[in-house]
């Protein structure tokens, strides 16, 4: 349950940073967009819903070497597939800790399809790692955290 708090406060922060970006100082009240609303999905409060994964330690680990390095290139790219999609708003690692490796925020309509999506990863695939579905329920502007990222890293992963 720590981790699930924590990862409420990381959605919030991201979607406070997707904010950021704009011209506009965050203290200023901005005006509705209702194009970007729609665009994003949002309901009347600019939220949505997702499903968030949670992707732990898997029950066959891949050992070091070239398998593995290929398994995380295959990894790598199906999330950059997904986010080109538009079914990605977040991803990223965790440390580790308690088995917990990562996760995914969809943008989907329920867990059924977020699972079809997980499936299509070669970490789920091989048994490096295992999926753990909840319903969330954040801001739309998560939607805009890859478009963002695109204009601020220097290198691809």
């Amino acid at each position: 349950m720590r981790h699930f708090a924590a990862l409420i406060a990381i959605a919030g922060i991201c979607a406070l940073g997707a904010g950021a970006v704009a011209d506009t100082p965050v203290s200023a009240a901005p005006a509705f967009d209702a194009p970007l609303a729609e665009r994003l999905g949002a309901d009347e409060y600019g939220m949505r819903n997702y499903v968030l994964v949670i992707l732990k330690t898997g029950p066959t680990p891949m050992p070091k070497g070239d398998k593995r390095t290929e398994m995380f290139k295959g990894h790598f790219a199906n999330i950059q597939r997904l986010a080109a999609a538009g079914k990605l708003a977040v991803a990223g690692p965790f440390d580790g800790t308690e088995g917990w490796r990562g996760m995914f925020v969809f943008a989907v309509k329920d867990i059924d399809e977020a699972k079809a999506l997980t499936a299509t990863d070669p970490v789920i695939q091989t048994g490096e790692m295992v999926a753990e579905y909840h319903k969330l329920f954040s801001s739309a502007a998560l939607m805009l955290v890859n478009e963002t990222h695109q204009r601020i890293a220097k290198k691809e992963m």
